[in-house]
């Protein structure tokens, strides 16, 4: 079978693999507190041009659910567009942490200021919960990405109604590395209140780093951290992946190989005639096909079909930092042999 469901169903990259062969046996000070956090801490925020308290934790949905217990208080909520993934991909994370998710239209899986502009009109009751936290994915979940100006309008918003700015990073890389993006780290250090740098889908065996830059958000996450059974013994395994990460431009470099990868199968479906549901710019390619041609598809091919919050049924296509040419090669072949 060849794989095109999602970009963390492998191992790792190799370079990871062997960073972490290389300090195997090595001793190491436990909880995150070790040399090898300390320094991949320190790349980051020269990526980032910015101070900022960083967390390595093992997944994305563990790190948003810290977010919202850590920066919230009990009776404030978050805002998030209907695409979100903390809205249905996350089994109630964030609702079991006791705060409400504001749900809104989003429009190609995007928040709009004026759609935030809307809410807080609406809020301010106290018989109702205190908005408090924008979420925001970048890519989202349509694979579309936030421009520089996009991102400066909504956190404008936000700094005018006292809203944190929170960006889920889980394909980050392929967000800053699409060919259509002016967006870099430092614009996001520059805009946001905290994000999240996304490494289980872009080459590691596990891990995100949150990335805390808000000074009012600092103090104490650590104590959630660890209450929340996040803290892990073996903290260090995180940041000798991050470091392996992020010394040598790694990151960047298998976010925009998954990309091309993206754009080489994306040009050979359009030969095809293939319907797109939207338009790919990262690594997640959304089609309209047929149900028979959905089943013939997965004979051969791992892939999602998915119903929208829309209700509309697509098909997404997802390439990574090991889809091969072979891999693109073989699904090409597949939809030529349908056109004959």
């Amino acid at each position: 079978m060849y794989n095109f469901r999602n970009d963390y169903s492998l191992g790792a990259h190799k370079k990871i693999l062997e960073k972490i062969i290389e300090f195997n046996s090595e001793v190491n000070t436990g909880y995150g507190l070790d040399m090898h956090c300390m320094r991949a801490a320190s790349l980051i925020e020269k990526e980032l041009d910015a101070r900022a308290d960083i967390h390595f934790i093992s997944g994305g949905t563990q790190t948003n659910l810290l977010a919202a217990a850590a920066f919230l208080k009990p009776y404030q909520s978050i805002i998030a567009v209907s695409t979100a993934h903390i809205l249905d991909n996350e089994t109630g994370a964030i609702e079991a942490t006791g705060h409400k998710i504001i749900e809104i239209p989003g429009e190609d899986g995007k928040i709009s200021p004026q759609s935030i502009e809307n809410i807080m009109r609406s809020y301010g009751s106290e018989s109702k919960t205190q908005p408090k936290m924008v979420y925001i994915t970048n890519a989202t979940e349509l694979g579309t990405i936030y421009s520089i100006k996009e991102l400066e309008e909504i956190s404008r918003v936000c700094k005018k109604y006292g809203l944190y700015l929170y960006m889920d990073g889980a394909r980050l890389a392929h967000a800053i590395m699409s060919e259509e993006s002016d967006l870099r780290l430092s614009d996001i250090a520059r805009l946001t209140d905290a994000f999240f740098i996304g490494g289980t889908k872009n080459g590691l065996i596990m891990g995100e780093a949150l990335v805390i830059l808000n000074e009012e958000l600092k103090p104490g996450f650590r104590y959630i951290y660890k209450q929340r059974g996040a803290m892990l013994a073996k903290g260090f395994f995180m940041g000798i992946q991050f470091e392996a990460l992020f010394e040598d431009g790694l990151f960047y470099e298998l976010g925009k190989y998954a990309n091309d990868m993206a754009k080489k199968l994306s040009v050979g479906l359009r030969e095809q005639n293939i319907e797109f549901y939207a338009r790919p710019v990262t690594n997640q390619i959304f089609l309209n096909l047929s149900d028979e041609l959905i089943e013939r598809l997965s004979r051969d091919f791992l892939f999602e079909t998915m119903i929208l919050p829309n209700g509309e049924k697509v098909s997404r296509l997802v390439t990574s930092w090991a889809t091969s040419e072979k891999d693109i090669d073989a699904i090409l072949e597949f939809f030529r042999n349908e056109n004959k």
